[in-house]
């Protein structure tokens, strides 16, 4: 009757993740898509993996002027995009150091993600993209996480 009640419960916590992933995901696009309306976007990161994960989006001018900047920073599905004001109106390859220093440290190294890729892309160059999604990695681990289990078993 335990386990049977602890495979309810994790069942129903794997639904619930993935229905307000969908919403985190539906929010992102949304926001990305406002932002795209407004002039290109650079797009920063960095990934948390037991601490909060960072995005940075900027929407630049032709110019490269900052005209909207959005970061969303947090542990849970539930983390939301929030206006960056401060970098509004200013260089996106001549961010001030002073502003950028003030903001924690996984935020500075999206934002030198977003700068890193808007100074690749306008070059002419392309972002190379990590070849393992987190879905990937997560399958690699359970599946690992099984062959050892069975390895046990075998030799138990």
């Amino acid at each position: 009757m335990f386990y049977f009640t602890l495979m309810i419960f994790i069942g129903g916590a794997f639904l619930l993740q993935i229905f307000l992933g969908y919403f985190q995901i539906k929010h992102f696009s949304n926001v990305f898509v406002e932002m795209r309306r407004k002039g290109k976007v650079a797009i920063g990161r960095k990934k948390g993996h037991f601490k909060s994960g960072t995005i940075v989006f900027f929407t630049v001018d032709q110019d490269g002027n900052i005209v909207d900047a959005r970061k969303m920073q947090g542990v849970t599905i539930l983390a939301r995009f929030h206006e960056m004001n401060e970098f509004l109106h200013e260089n996106i390859q001549r961010l001030p150091e002073v502003k950028v220093k003030r903001c924690n440290k996984l935020l500075q190294k999206a934002i030198a993600d977003s700068v890193h890729n808007y100074t690749v892309v306008a070059n002419g160059g392309v972002i190379k993209e990590s070849p393992r999604t987190p879905v990937a990695g997560a399958s690699l681990m359970i599946k690992s996480l099984f062959q050892k289990a069975r390895k046990s078993n075998n030799q138990g």
